[in-house]
């Protein structure tokens, strides 16, 4: 009689947890609060025998999402003006901002269990101002790229979760410096997240 009572309270606990588990359905919206934290690729580009760096920087990070299916929402993200140093052989040169609105569709697997792992691909466009430099006049172009997506949610409760993700964006501009053609800019960063997502 323990046994049956045992596995009768273990069931219905399970059942208690299905709702909260359950994947992400055809008209859901989720909003993520967060931070990213964007590091670009070293010996971003070339200048004669000199080689320019643009530095890390993290900032809050907001997104949204829609289920246009179950389990595939498209997703933009956006946050708060990104600062990043330049330097040319480790001398800080100048700074630079830029925003990086992405666009992707996002594919959630259906594990039924707290963790929720998917992956996305979308794309990317970063625009740059408020660019300084001690040599001149630096000017950075807008870049347009694919943007990859991967990640994982861990369900707190029926409509909140922990998400720690990570993207890879092409990002490509082209410099001048006083009006002059200067470099070809290769930034193409990693941006790791983690942030608070709350389903609607």
């Amino acid at each position: 009689m323990k046994t049956i009572i045992a596995t009768l309270a273990m069931t219905t606990a399970l059942a208690g947890l299905a709702a909260p588990l359950a994947a992400q359905s055809q008209g859901d919206w989720t909003l993520g609060l967060g931070l990213g934290y964007v590091v670009p690729k070293d010996d971003n580009a070339s200048v004669g025998t000199s080689t320019i760096d643009v530095g890390d920087s993290l900032r809050p990070t907001l997104t949204v999402e829609y289920f246009f299916r179950d389990n595939i929402g498209i997703e933009l993200l956006a946050a708060w003006p990104f600062d990043h140093d330049i330097e040319i052989d480790g001398t800080k040169i100048g700074s630079t901002q830029q925003l990086p609105p992405t666009l992707s569709v996002n594919y959630h697997f259906p594990t039924q269990t707290a963790f929720k792992p998917f992956v996305g691909i979308g794309v990317n466009y970063t625009t740059f101002w408020d660019t300084e430099s001690s040599l001149g006049d630096l000017d950075l172009d807008d870049s347009w790229g694919v943007a990859l997506h991967a990640g994982a949610d861990y369900q707190l409760t029926e409509a909140g979760a922990l998400r720690v993700d990570v993207r890879w964006m092409d990002i490509d501009t082209d410099a001048t410096l006083n009006g002059a053609p200067l470099a070809g800019v290769d930034i193409d960063p990693w941006v790791f997240g983690v942030s608070y997502v709350h389903r609607f």
